[in-house]
């Protein structure tokens, strides 16, 4: 199997965690234009680790879903990540752990309001949050 680049894990990613989503709504959650994720999309199905779907609401539209290669090579790469970063949280003192699982509540909040969905909606359009307003505000600009 090839290395990958971040951008093909983070595709990889975003399909894990909405299964079926379009690649529209991949590229909003990505930052990305839509047709630099469809790129990644071919890249990746040529390896086997992306599946694409026609959606049946719409013949026109596809829909993307993990490979299990794709599946069991996250789930590697997971578990390898929560081993490292366990070992590392394990070492510090109480007092830095709190801290830190209090800075990922606050971040995660921050999170949620600066995206403010990103997901498909039931058309299979991607919703619009407010990043997704001052990227379009920015021509698409990771700025």
């Amino acid at each position: 199997m090839p290395n990958l680049r971040g951008a093909q894990v983070e595709l990889l990613q975003v399909v894990e965690q909405q299964p079926g989503v379009s690649v529209a709504g991949a590229a909003l959650q990505l930052r990305m234009a839509p047709n630099s994720v469809s790129t990644l999309v071919n890249q990746l199905a040529r390896v086997g680790l992306l599946r694409r779907e026609t959606d049946p609401a719409d013949r026109r539209a596809i829909r993307l879903h993990l490979t299990d290669a794709a599946a069991h090579r996250i789930a590697a790469w997971r578990h390898a990540r929560t081993r490292l970063v366990g070992g590392a949280l394990a070492n510090l003192s109480k007092v830095d752990q709190k801290a830190v699982a209090d800075a990922l509540r606050g971040l995660n909040a921050l999170v949620r309001a600066v995206e403010g969905g990103g997901a498909d909606d039931r058309d299979g359009r991607a919703m619009q949050g407010p990043a997704a307003v001052v990227r379009r505000a920015g021509r698409g600009r990771r700025d």
